[in-house]
């Protein structure tokens, strides 16, 4: 059997680092993957989202007002805050180079969530450190 390249991924994101293979499996057939060509905008700061990306292969460049905030590469994701809450994009995500993403649609990534507790937890847990980070950085500015 030939091996997934959404599994191998998403098994070394952190949130999903706990979960057993069948779980792991469960959370890749709700991804989709798609190109997205050198320059092109992932999402856009301050639209509404509703997707969770998780880049495959390439690169991308995050941008907040304006100004480059972080590069990301394989194993990189975004856009689970927007996933979960609907509310508008923190940053811009642009693809630098063309870009293999895994895409989960909000609908989708609510259906593993109800049906893999894990994943909730290890979402929320990543989440906390995530603030936590942002919280460090923004006190020694």
């Amino acid at each position: 059997m030939a091996s997934d390249p959404k599994l191998e991924h998403l098994a070394q994101v952190k949130m999903f680092s706990s979960l057993n293979k069948k779980e792991l499996a469960m959370v890749s057939r709700a991804a989709d993957v798609i190109t997205v060509k050198d320059g092109a905008e992932i999402v856009k700061e301050g639209t509404f989202g509703h997707d969770f990306y998780l880049i495959l292969s390439g690169k991308a460049t995050v941008r907040r007002n304006g100004r480059k905030v972080a590069d990301l590469g394989p194993g990189s994701y975004f856009g689970e805050l927007s996933l979960l809450d609907n509310g508008p994009r923190s940053a811009t995500v642009v693809a630098d180079g063309d870009t293999e993403v895994a895409v989960i649609g909000r609908r989708e990534f609510m259906a593993v969530l109800d049906d893999v507790p894990a994943v909730t937890h290890k979402l929320l847990v990543n989440m906390a450190s995530r603030l936590r980070e942002a919280d460090t950085r923004a006190l020694s500015h």
